[in-house]
């Protein structure tokens, strides 16, 4: 269930992207803004960067705010997710499914009804953790460092947001089957990618030893280009899956390759920002994205593990 919540809240988080939110959809989204559900009314779903939202009525589906805070004295249908955010849940409060303080502070009165799991995880407690005295990795992901690391990362969703546009504009058909069959063939996939990670880097190990006596130059760059064709065509059809699931948890009926794949950018980036967690979510999503790649030829529909009849 605890998935299903992570889920949820990284889903949530970009329904504000222009290209790929859903063209009707019906949300109360703000940004660094009260919204106040008074008694008696009715809202259909709530998403707030940096606002205060306060439900003393109804809402139908999900509150999903980043930052801020939520107060819950009312009734919301479906779920409630706080991303460093200070959740307060009432003693009147009702909740549908779940409810998931990510980061932040969690209050929860007694008497309040939650239908699903209740799941709170601070991302500091975790990182303190992990990275206490005497931890090998000890001042690494220090507080000076942070700035730092946030900048990198900011770059680098730059530079995919560039490779993610040319690649739906160009690609579109092969991504989508290549998502398609993420779906369809996600275990075959992840295990394909993991061998072909390993051997094209015990392979980039010895043309980088050979480098030494000049032959093992134009290997080694011929395999550093092989494996970036293969790891772009990949992320992306990654991108493609997640961004599709995101927009059709949120009622999209039409799908674009464009809102797909900046949806899905946008959810995987922002799980890079996740200690831990984040790190192992991304290598999965590389190893999928490396063997849908190869098994489906980049989306050529034609899988090389498959035997053709004979006639």
């Amino acid at each position: 269930m605890m998935k299903k919540i992570l889920t949820l809240a990284l889903f949530g988080l970009f329904v504000l992207v222009p290209l790929a939110a859903p063209p009707a959809a019906r949300a109360e989204i703000s940004s660094q803004k009260e919204i106040h559900v008074a008694p008696g009314d009715t809202q259909e779903e709530i998403i707030s960067f940096g606002g205060h939202v306060l439900i003393e009525g109804k809402v139908k589906n999900d509150v999903v705010v980043i930052g801020g805070s939520i107060t819950v004295s009312g009734e919301v249908g479906q779920s409630v997710v706080g991303i460093g955010s200070r959740v307060i849940v009432k003693s009147t409060a009702s909740i549908g499914k779940d409810l998931a303080a990510l980061g932040g502070t969690l209050e929860k009165e007694p008497g309040c009804t939650i239908g699903g799991d209740t799941v709170y995880f601070q991302t500091r407690e975790l990182g303190d953790r992990l990275f206490k005295d005497g931890h090998l990795f000890k001042g690494v992901f220090s507080l000076s460092l942070i700035p730092i690391i946030i900048v990198v990362k900011l770059i680098i969703i730059f530079l995919w947001l560039i490779v993610a546009v040319m690649g739906a504009a160009l690609f579109p058909k092969p991504l989508a089957f290549a998502a398609g069959e993420i779906r369809k063939h996600f275990w075959p996939a992840l295990g394909t990618g993991i061998v072909a990670i390993l051997v094209f880097t015990m392979l980039m190990f010895f043309a980088v030893l050979l480098s030494f006596i000049l032959i093992g130059i134009p290997i080694a760059l011929a395999l550093a280009v092989a494996g970036t064709i293969v790891w772009v065509f990949g992320r992306l059809a990654v991108f493609f899956l997640l961004g599709e699931s995101a927009l059709r948890a949120l009622r999209s009926r039409n799908v674009s390759a464009m809102g797909a794949v900046l949806m899905g950018l946008l959810v995987v980036s922002l799980a890079g920002f996740v200690p831990v967690l984040g790190f192992l979510f991304t290598f999965v999503m590389n190893a999928v994205g490396w063997g849908i790649a190869i098994r489906t030829k980049f989306g050529s529909r034609e899988n090389w593990f498959v035997k053709k009849p004979v006639c």
